[in-house]
């Protein structure tokens, strides 16, 4: 049985927490039917026992804190929202703890910009990894020394495992349960919640943007004015 741990870092996304927690037990039950052994123990583990997400809107209580000792096979770090630099210094008793267990064999895996916390830890020095596709160029200079795999929805390497943007976690768990459980469970899940297993690129979903490096002012404001335009929601973060 894998030992899952699940983190529960602050100004974390709520819906990559439940749905990693969902979808495992979903493979247990699934197995059960049959008459198997659970595949997987999942563990929320948090900085402390309670993280309050989304402003507060939304509190997790962990099963376990990472002033705990406890080892585990693979720990997994889901999105994060906000201001990354933000986020990434509330999460700081994260990092040494992630370097730790992942030095006593845990394998490790991120979701979409989840990759900035693992990142973090310096362990991506020199190793591929997926992140959001509208992530990319500032992930590239928060942290040049990572190899960034462009529009890939999942990458593997070594045992770190990536997610690109948003709900493409879904194909890292069918990746995941295929891995660990067999392609038939894969195959199961992946009808069961309706994701498609085939999915690899997420270039389908991108959304163009300009070349803004440059010194044309009069250009540059037009550019800013098309943008705003198309994207009245406010995806200026990733520029």
């Amino acid at each position: 049985m894998k030992k899952v741990a699940i983190l529960v870092p602050e100004s974390s996304v709520i819906q990559a927490i439940a749905d990693l927690q969902y979808c495992f037990s979903a493979v247990n039950q699934f197995l059960a039917a049959s008459g198997l052994k659970p595949l997987f123990s999942i563990s929320l583990v948090g900085q402390t026992s309670e993280a309050k997400l989304s402003g507060g809107l939304y509190s997790v209580f962990t099963d376990k804190t990472i002033w705990q000792p406890e080892q585990y096979d693979l720990i997994m770090i889901p999105a994060l929202f906000g201001d990354l630099e933000a986020a990434i210094e509330a999460n700081r008793h994260f990092i040494p703890w992630l370097k730790q267990k992942n030095a006593a064999g845990a394998e490790l895996a991120s979701l979409c910009v989840g990759a900035c916390l693992l990142a973090a830890t310096g362990l991506l020095e020199g190793k591929k990894c997926s992140t959001h596709w509208g992530l990319v160029q500032k992930f590239k200079t928060m942290f040049p020394g990572v190899v960034v795999q462009d529009g890939a929805i999942v990458t593997e390497q070594s045992g770190f495992y990536f997610s690109g943007g948003a709900n493409s976690y879904w194909n890292l768990l069918l990746h995941l349960t295929e891995k660990f459980g067999g392609r038939h469970l894969a195959v199961l899940v992946s009808k069961y919640f309706a994701v498609d297993i085939n999915r690899n690129s997420q270039a389908s979903y991108t959304i163009f943007k300009a070349q803004m490096n440059h010194a044309d002012d009069a250009v540059k404001e037009a550019q800013f004015f098309l943008l705003n335009k198309t994207l009245r929601a406010g995806l200026l973060w990733m520029k």
